[in-house]
């Protein structure tokens, strides 16, 4: 059987959510494989066995030593959402060693993770979108400049963040530099951008039995202000599959993410945001290693399609493999 580390952790404000999906991933794998829990933190790269004793990982081959026998991996199913699994640090780093991994590549996700960068490369293209500008540590804060560009209300982030770590839904001038305080808690980069009124959904685009799949569209009812953090993970929302919309919404934003996924030469699962405003779904931002607990919305989206998880994953590693195969 192969042996397949499963990456989850991270250096982030999100490495608890990347424990939950790893830990699903580990238990929807671990009889067609020999499943490896690697957990990823600043101070340690630690595999942790079922008995929750930790054994350090050697970073100079991402290997780790059990009872004087020393493991390779076949594959790694990369969980960590955030830096540094999220943003093509360690997509590099296995690229290096010549370790397949489930995510993108190095480069389409150092690209994705940032948001102004991924809208500044789409927006040629036509990719309907909210008006934006940008802000960095240290600049100074023209209030009634951004208010001209974007108008009232907005939305204040940071750039190089997730599950909405540091964004900020903004009403009124006084309101601004505060929220742009807190964004920059996360990132020395904020993005401020329009507000777009409409429904919001959201769409996953993954490679199935070597075929880019659009998965069944899900529609986010938030009862908070917007999709923030609690609406996420604490139930505060409600997220509708097959999304409320009719046929032909359905296949313009299905279209779209599709277009997306292949215009930025993805690889991998990505799930993408949109809001259907004044009928068109302008694009909010894409991310390359979603949630994947049962109650995430990928998997969720899977179901309704007719893919168990253990085949969702299972075929992941599948490509990932593969990819490195044909790329020798």
């Amino acid at each position: 059987m192969r042996n397949i580390a499963i990456l989850m952790g991270g250096y982030s404000s999100e490495y608890q959510i990347s424990l939950n999906s790893g830990n699903v991933v580990y238990k929807a794998i671990q009889k067609d494989c020999n499943a490896y829990r690697i957990h990823l933190f600043k101070n340690k790269w630690v595999y942790v066995d079922a008995h929750d004793k930790e054994h350090p990982i050697n970073k100079g081959d991402f290997s780790v030593t059990i009872d004087d026998t020393k493991i390779c991996f076949d594959c790694v199913f990369n969980t960590v959402h955030g830096t540094p699994g999220e943003d093509g640090y360690m997509q590099a780093y296995f690229e290096l060693l010549n370790i397949p991994q489930t995510s993108c590549d190095m480069y389409q996700a150092a690209l994705t993770f940032n948001k102004r960068d991924t809208l500044s490369v789409l927006r040629p293209y036509g990719i309907p979108m909210a008006t934006s500008v940008y802000y960095n540590e240290g600049d100074a804060i023209d209030t009634d400049a951004i208010i001209e560009k974007v108008g009232l209300p907005c939305f204040i982030k940071a750039n190089r963040a997730g599950s909405s770590f540091g964004i900020s839904k903004v009403y009124k001038k006084k309101e601004i530099v505060n929220a742009i305080d807190i964004a920059l808690k996360e990132d020395s980069q904020v993005l401020i951008e329009s507000f777009l009124d409409g429904i919001e959904v959201s769409v996953s685009v993954i490679t199935y039995k070597e075929e880019v799949t659009v998965l069944p569209v899900t529609e986010i009812v938030s009862e908070t202000d917007f999709f923030d953090y609690k609406a996420k993970y604490e139930g505060l929302s409600q997220e509708i599959t097959p999304a409320r919309i009719t046929r032909e919404q359905t296949e313009a934003v299905s279209n779209l993410a599709k277009e997306i996924y292949e215009l930025l030469d993805m690889s991998g699962f990505s799930r993408s945001d949109f809001i259907f405003h004044n009928g068109t779904p302008h694009f909010i931002e894409i991310n390359t290693n979603p949630g994947l607990s049962e109650e995430s919305i990928l998997p969720k989206q899977a179901n309704e399609a007719g893919i168990c998880l253990k085949d969702l994953f299972m075929n992941t590693i599948e490509e990932a493999m593969k990819s490195v195969v044909s790329s020798q």
